[in-house]
């Protein structure tokens, strides 16, 4: 399903009618992984065995030296290089070098990208890998007669001394699509490179495809039975992309045309909201706590409310079975990645462990990110890896909460300001009335409203009604309390408690965000723009009212 909006694409991806993968892009934000940078060398690292390359972002990238290759290192001995990534990176690399990379992991938190110069460029079945030389098949295609078949004509039709990666979709697939795939991977390589001949560094060489353009080429395949997108233009956008890459599959793709929001009727906004909570039930009464860390996340199993039927220890393996098979879906959903550490109930059978770590590594096998099970500690956790290559779920949809000083998160602005609009869509499909009145917390209200109110009247253009939406301090930043809904004229009157010419006392409790001069101050969660009155902070004073509009009022100081 894809929720194509102004601001930001989502994707959800159902298996059995189970939400299981969740992607979400917002257009104002540049997405960074997969492009190719023209970079240069900032600084060069002995002790850490690594580099920060200037790529033009705000922070330098991170290049350690298993990152570099033959290709860009004006060698093909591989032994002598080998050599060279033991002794130290500086006889590598030096400071002002110019060097292609390629990012593989977004910039999160504090720390830039990190990048590498062995460039990988997906293509519908293959990938090309050429600074490397080497076959791979997916792993996900487990025939061997099949994989040998795929790799005989991987070996057909490579470019010399380039590597390619057979994908799963490539299983029973002959060599006219195969090499059509190749010729332009192999056209997009030779633009590259004659980019990267001209021009200065830091700079962008190629950019990759955006969120939807991705799942068409990575997600949509004949497995899939069904594409709904939700807006004309998310349609056009995905039919032309099938048209390119799988024009097989362009009568599985349709626009959804009805009047609830296509995450609600496919159940996928609930879905999403438990993704984000700590505790996760399963079906027996049992349940995982899911904790993140720094350095790691990890994942409790309980019985709970599950007693079993038999004995404790069927209890115990039924609890087990159940929550490997959950673990595995929910770090798919929530894109967990790094190290994680899962705590099952102790078991005394080793069979009954080999049951479990056979389940989750079968159950993993379904996960498009590359994950590891490593086994079972002696204090009998299991340790796995999962491949970390952007922001998990709660990263995206949540920020650190300002009430507890970081140690919870609570939703963003953001995306309080997306729920606080879908709701008012689900109010106008249920209940009359040519106006509504909301009430959030003030900084929930500042992005629903937008920059001169702009966001609202395409609010309001996108219904046909009015809507006033107040910001109240009293209110938590993720609750959304609808006042009323009504007559324009009644509830222009609860939202607007002030008139032209009336001369109130206010306080001034902040300063204007883009007139530094100019002092804000509330009425019942009505905003008042007091014109050079920053100065006055936090004082008690007597203003008039010049001006109102929707959102707020102009007023001057008496």
């Amino acid at each position: 399903m894809a929720d194509v909006d102004r601001d930001q694409i989502r994707i959800g991806v159902l298996e059995d009618r189970q939400l299981v993968e969740y992607y979400v892009e917002k257009t104002y934000e540049e997405r960074v992984t997969g492009n190719i940078y023209k970079g240069k060398v900032a600084n060069v690292l002995p002790g850490m065995q690594a580099a920060f390359v200037d790529i033009g972002l705000g922070k330098n990238a991170f290049l350690y030296v298993g990152d570099l290759n033959t290709y860009y290192l004006g060698s093909e001995d591989a032994d002598a290089i080998d050599s060279l990534r033991k002794t130290s990176i500086k006889d590598i690399l030096r400071v002002g070098q110019d060097v292609l990379v390629q990012v593989v992991k977004e910039p999160i938190g504090t720390k830039g990208a990190r990048v590498s110069t062995n460039i990988t460029l997906p293509g519908r079945y293959l990938v090309l890998m050429p600074t490397v030389d080497y076959i791979g098949i997916s792993r996900r295609i487990g025939k061997e007669e099949e994989r040998q078949r795929l790799k005989s004509l991987a070996e057909e039709i490579r470019p010399d001394n380039m590597g390619v990666i057979v994908r799963t979709v490539a299983e029973g697939k002959g060599i006219k699509d195969l090499k059509s795939d190749m010729g332009y991977l192999k056209r997009l390589w030779d633009n590259i490179r004659m980019k990267q001949k001209g021009g200065k560094a830091p700079r962008l060489i190629y950019k990759d495809m955006d969120l939807l353009a991705r799942i068409v080429r990575d997600i949509f395949t004949p497995e899939v039975n069904k594409f709904y997108v939700n807006t004309s233009y998310g349609y056009e956008k995905v039919l032309e992309q099938a048209s390119l890459i799988s024009p097989t599959l362009k009568d599985r793709i349709s626009l959804y045309m009805g009047q609830e929001d296509i995450f609600e009727y496919f159940n996928i906004e609930s879905e999403t909201e438990r993704a984000l909570e700590r505790k996760v039930w399963l079906k027996s009464g049992g349940y995982i706590v899911i904790d993140h860390t720094e350095a790691l996340t990890a994942i409790d199993v309980n019985t709970g409310k599950f007693v079993g039927s038999i004995d404790l220890e069927d209890t115990v393996v039924k609890t087990n079975l159940e929550a490997a098979r959950e673990i595995a879906k929910q770090l798919r959903l929530r894109d967990i990645g790094g190290i994680i550490i899962i705590d099952f109930i102790d078991m005394n059978s080793q069979d009954h462990q080999k049951m479990v770590i056979d389940t989750l590594e079968t159950e993993l096998k379904k996960d498009r990110t590359k994950a590891n099970v490593l086994g079972i500690t002696n204090l009998g956790l299991v340790e796995m890896t999962r491949k970390k290559v952007r922001q998990s779920l709660d990263e995206v949809l949540e920020k650190v909460c300002p009430y507890c000083e970081g140690r919870g998160r609570i939703l963003s602005e953001e995306t309080m300001a997306k729920k606080v609009e879908r709701e008012i869509s689900r109010i106008f499909r249920t209940r009359r009335g040519e106006a509504i009145l909301l009430e959030v917390h003030p900084s929930v209200a500042a992005v629903a409203i937008g920059a001169g109110g702009s966001r609202l009247a395409q609010l309001e253009q996108r219904h046909g009604k009015y809507i006033f939406i107040k910001g109240k301090d009293d209110l938590h930043p993720e609750e959304i309390r609808v006042k009323a809904v009504g007559s324009r004229v009644k509830l222009e009157n609860f939202a607007m408690p002030v008139r032209e010419g009336q001369i109130i006392d206010v306080t001034i409790e902040e300063t204007h965000i883009t007139n530094p001069n100019d002092g804000i101050a509330r009425v019942d969660g009505y905003v008042i723009d007091v014109e050079e009155g920053a100065d006055l902070l936090g004082e008690k004073v007597k203003v008039q009212i010049n001006k109102i509009y929707r959102t707020y009022a102009k007023a001057r100081l008496i």
